[in-house]
């Protein structure tokens, strides 16, 4: 029986409801994932159609280079690079594999791996490595990087050899290190 006691409680509990059900509706609403696009990036570094983005990460870690002998310049020395050791994190922050080399290999905690061919390269700005488009070798293992067959290194920040060290006869051999940080894009075909 509805009384004027009961009608005010009745009609509280019934916006309580409602307000959680709307709640509940729009807290199941996802944000449109934002897709990758490559339109920004140089023509050379854009994997070409019939492909779709599979894994993003971003990898920040060292790179090493190493005081050499300039090919084909008797007495004279540079940096040479010498490999990455970075670790790859999704884009949420969690680890999700490495980037190490020689030879660059790209490693998912699933356990699955590739090495990859460059194809091409574009400057990213003074102070950061150049953007890059790998082809990649098949993979080994199962998991995430089976079936990539391209990838891409944009969104760079610094890993350039040394400006700061001088690289000289009494330097060769000697090692120096430098942070970089770096998206990889990983495609697989449609």
């Amino acid at each position: 029986m509805l009384t004027s006691r009961t009608a005010p409680r009745i009609a509280a509990i019934a916006t309580a409801v409602a307000s959680l059900g709307l709640l509940t509706a729009c807290g199941s609403m996802h944000k449109k994932d934002m897709a990758f696009s490559q339109a920004s990036l140089p023509a050379e570094i854009q994997v070409p159609a019939g492909h779709k983005v599979a894994w993003e990460t971003v990898g920040s870690g060292d790179i090493t280079y190493e005081c050499r002998d300039k090919a084909n310049a008797p007495g004279q020395t540079e940096w040479v690079f010498v490999g990455p050791d970075a670790v790859l994190k999704d884009r949420a922050g969690k680890t999700v594999g490495r980037y190490y080399g020689p030879p660059a290999t790209w490693e998912a905690n699933d356990g699955s791996k590739l090495t990859a061919t460059q194809l091409a390269v574009a400057p990213s700005g003074a102070g950061n490595l150049p953007y890059q488009l790998v082809k990649a070798n098949p993979a080994t293992g199962s998991g995430a990087l089976v079936g990539v067959s391209h990838i891409q290194r944009v969104a760079l920040k610094g890993g350039v050899a040394p400006a700061d060290k001088p690289c000289t006869a009494a330097q060769k051999g000697q090692k120096a290190v430098v942070q970089y940080q770096a998206d990889y894009i990983f495609w697989k075909p449609v």
